[in-house]
């Protein structure tokens, strides 16, 4: 058996920790999860091309959101895929403040046999930047 130092012993678990870190992370997003900037999603949107669903909180929704959006909080997109089954083959806008949660909400909609599903890139805060509308 190899003795190792305090400082190896430190180092040892700052690796096997910045591993499951790494990880983790890696399964928050699926890997093959395409994105769209928010000009293309308006156009797409505007266009009948797509659908958006916001997956922010009641009180972000509130201050402003996508008019025609699709408002289904994060922690209750499985319970309510039913909503969307009429969307599973068309083209999906999984859209939140950044893109963190809607790239999981994108996820779980994959999972449920979603075929077209895109994250908002940067979320409704990019929207925002690009000067796009938005409504209370």
């Amino acid at each position: 058996m190899i003795k190792l130092d305090v400082h190896q012993k430190f180092i040892h678990w700052m690796l096997i920790g910045a591993a499951s870190v790494t990880l983790l992370l890696a399964g928050c997003q699926p890997s093959n999860l395409a994105s769209v900037t928010p000009k293309e999603a308006a156009t797409m949107f505007s266009e009948q091309q797509a659908i958006i669903v916001d997956v922010r909180e009641d009180s972000e929704w509130n201050e402003g959101h996508i008019a025609g959006a699709i408002h289904i909080p994060l922690a209750q997109v499985e319970s309510r895929l039913s909503e969307l089954a009429q969307y599973k083959n068309s083209t999906v806008i999984t859209q939140c403040r950044s893109g963190k949660r809607s790239a999981k909400a994108a996820g779980m909609l994959q999972a449920a046999g979603f075929n077209k599903v895109l994250n908002l890139t940067g979320g409704i805060v990019a929207w925002n930047n690009d000067g796009l509308k938005t409504t209370k």
